[in-house]
């Protein structure tokens, strides 16, 4: 994904709103002295998992619904994950590629056993048919297929994800340039990794191509640890719960300075502690220290891709 780390790099050189401290950054890693907690997957104990083509089917649809929880206080991605899962286990079919096609935003959230609309119901559904479409088109119905062609390539999973379906092409346009980002196509690829072990449909040779997940949690945490720091318009704003806009400069730049932010941890944990450590093993870290730590004020944006 170098796509990613390149314009990630590009927005944080000419960021004006949010900036990477460079010292702070330096105490973090050393205050784990280079040894990144390990998380394991599915620590919560809420995905589906029997080991077959249907694990990969629940990944893909979990992943292309994996956006926007905030506009409802108490929905979060447990809800999304565990209901999906439920339903699996009392009707193998529910994910079939012709069912995803037929889902209503009343249907979808009887599938997740959830009482009220969802946040971004509209974009849920049309998302799920488009899911459903592709895959019945190009690859059998099954996500299974998609997977085995990139041939145990990271990099190629994504790039055939976002050729093939246009609601995973996280892309941005800051100051005249485009930023690619791709949280939920490279997600998944992070979750066969995880649930598989690194085997059979988890197994990719490039998994170190991976960058973390720009979401609104990781940013929320390097905040917390002093790597991140925002203007004080923006960090009012978000103190404040008020929405920063999906596409504007202030949006970019959390996203992709969280990215680069991790990017040059990474750099250093190798440079001054002689360990490698996967960008995944990382946004895992992050990610379930933001969990404990809910409270932590995070941006608030509507968006499809995160």
């Amino acid at each position: 994904m170098e796509e990613v780390r390149a314009t990630a790099a590009w927005v944080a050189n000419r960021a004006t709103h949010v900036m990477v401290d460079s010292s702070e950054l330096e105490k973090a890693v050393d205050s784990i002295q280079g040894s990144v907690p390990k998380v394991e997957w599915d620590f919560e104990g809420i995905h589906y998992f029997d080991g077959g083509p249907l694990t990969v089917q629940y990944l893909f649809v979990l992943d292309a619904l994996n956006f926007c929880f905030w506009p409802d206080e108490e929905l979060i991605y447990d809800h999304l994950a565990s209901g999906l899962k439920a339903s699996l286990q009392k009707d193998k079919y529910a994910l079939d590629a012709n069912r995803l096609q037929m889902y209503t935003g009343p249907q979808l959230r009887e599938l997740l056993n959830w009482s009220r609309p969802l946040p971004l119901e509209e974009e849920r559904v049309r998302l799920l048919h488009e899911v459903g479409l592709e895959l019945e088109r190009n690859f059998g119905g099954e996500a299974a297929n998609l997977v085995k062609a990139s041939k145990n390539s990271a990099a190629s999973l994504i790039s055939i994800i976002t050729r093939n379906f246009p609601g995973f092409r996280d892309h941005s346009l800051y100051k005249g340039h485009q930023v690619f980002l791709y949280k939920r196509a490279q997600i998944f690829v992070a979750d066969l990794w995880g649930a598989f072990k690194g085997e059979g449909y988890g197994k990719f040779n490039d998994i170190s191509s991976l960058t973390i997940f720009a979401d609104y949690i990781i940013p929320a945490v390097l905040r917390q640890l002093g790597i991140l720091k925002y203007s004080s318009t923006l960090s009012d704003s978000i103190d404040s719960k008020i929405e920063v806009c999906a596409g504007s400069e202030e949006e970019v730049e959390i996203r992709a300075c969280s990215v680069y932010a991790v990017e040059k941890m990474r750099e250093l944990i190798k440079s001054k502690f002689k360990k490698q450590v996967l960008s995944i093993e990382m946004d895992l870290w992050l990610w379930a220290y933001g969990v404990r730590n809910s409270a932590l004020p995070h941006h608030r944006t509507l968006s499809i891709y995160y």
